[in-house]
């Protein structure tokens, strides 16, 4: 291990462990994975929850939600065609962003939560940017 001087050596220990990369990936998706499995176990659910949200047709925005939060995880997971796989949780994070979270048009203490969940999930799409550039800089090097 190539010691990096701004970097305390157990910090280093940490970032070197093997396991640490794919534990990451699999902690960023981990919420996708489980609402994409909990929308395929309740359909009828992840329907309303779109039509909720005023998505239409809500049926078959529950596919393609349960759709990218599959399998753009198991892109991620498996370190293949990532760039894909964290674009398409990206794109779904921002309809999911801009549709759930409209603090704009709202007032009081629920506006201070829809606020605080806008920008949550934009630091998210920043993880799967992030993911995105490592990944691919490793397949570079």
């Amino acid at each position: 291990m190539a010691a990096i001087p701004d970097t305390p050596r157990p910090i280093a220990t940490v970032l070197a462990w093997p396991w640490l990369w794919p534990a990451a990936r699999l902690a960023l998706v981990s919420a996708y994975l489980i609402g994409g499995v909990q929308k395929l176990t309740d359909f009828p659910g992840a329907i309303a929850e779109q039509a909720h949200f005023g998505l239409q047709p809500a049926a078959l925005w529950a596919v393609a939600a349960i759709a990218v939060e599959l399998i753009g995880s198991v892109l991620v997971v498996a370190n293949r065609f990532v760039w894909l796989g964290a674009g398409a949780l990206g794109v779904l994070t921002s309809v999911a962003m801009l549709t759930a979270n409209d603090f704009w048009h709202m007032e009081g203490h629920d506006r201070f939560m829809a606020l605080n969940s806008f920008f949550e999930h934009l630091g998210l799409i920043a993880g799967l940017v992030l993911v995105s550039i490592m990944s691919w800089r490793a397949r570079r090097a």
